[in-house]
């Protein structure tokens, strides 16, 4: 009996001992795993030349409106949009090479992952002169991926959507949600209603039913013909801690930082 107690001890203790050696090198394992993505991660740092690092919002309401013989008022598709200015940061301090400028650019794989309750959401790439202005062309609806023209010349048509090579205009978009509300009569008269984002406020929409939130992949191929990609969320604003798109209208500058990753793949 005593024999068999001596046994189960030293089998005990060898389990033990044998714990602490793999544990040991597991430790290790993880360090070395930790070392290899920190390594990973600064080459990627010094590497990258590109970053957004600003993205500008404005975030206002308009409709299709007609007058009554009562001078009371009808609004048909109401529609909330935000127009979007992406800035891209190519680093650059002013020395531009082949690596920091742009040769392609691209926007794909569009997805509302935070959808509103009402309205038909919809993604479209918008002329910056009309830039905070409520037009938005309905032909220029991205549907599922957008390419942008990227060239070094003085003057160019922002009608059709081109960025300088040299990253000195954003990339400019329009969230538009549609279709809020249709034939919904208001008893103000013409000369008290403001074509901006007061019209939710009178039309009872509320802030949570419009919210959403939107993603989407940008895609750089700079003039080594090297491939960058940016994952980029946002969140339509709405309001802040100081104003609401109920007060007319809301403009807000968010300092971001996304950083683009270098592709092994070079795509074609």
């Amino acid at each position: 009996m005593q024999k068999k107690k001596i046994i189960l001890y030293i089998l005990i203790i060898f389990f033990f001992i044998l714990l602490i050696i793999f544990s040991s090198l597991s430790i290790k394992t993880l360090e070395n795993n930790l070392s290899t993505c920190c390594k990973s991660f600064c080459d990627f740092d010094s590497t990258s030349p590109f970053s957004i690092n600003k993205i500008v919002y404005f975030s206002s309401s308009n409709c299709e409106s007609s007058i009554n013989p009562n001078s009371s008022f009808t609004i048909s598709n109401l529609y909330q949009y935000t127009d979007i200015a992406i800035f891209i940061n190519n680093n650059s301090d002013g020395n531009y090479t082949a690596q920091n400028t742009l040769k392609r650019v691209s926007l794909s794989d569009i997805k509302f992952y935070m959808e509103p309750s009402i309205g038909i959401p919809a993604l479209y790439y918008k002329n910056i002169n009309d830039f905070a202005k409520s037009n938005f062309d309905e032909s220029k609806k991205i549907e599922n991926s957008i390419d942008f023209i990227c060239t070094s010349e003085d003057s160019i048509d922002f009608s059709e959507p081109i960025l300088y090579n040299n990253t000195a205009n954003p990339i400019t978009l329009c969230y538009v949600n549609s279709n809020l509300i249709n034939n919904y009569t208001l008893e103000d008269t013409i000369s008290n209603i403001s074509y901006n984002g007061s019209l939710l406020k009178m039309c009872n929409i509320t802030l949570n039913s419009i919210s959403c939130k939107l993603s989407f992949l940008i895609t750089i191929e700079n003039n080594q013909d090297e491939i960058y990609t940016c994952p980029v969320i946002l969140t339509i604003p709405l309001s802040t801690e100081k104003s609401t798109i109920y007060d007319g209208s809301l403009v807000l500058t968010d300092s971001t930082n996304y950083n683009f990753i270098k592709s092994n793949k070079i795509e074609k």
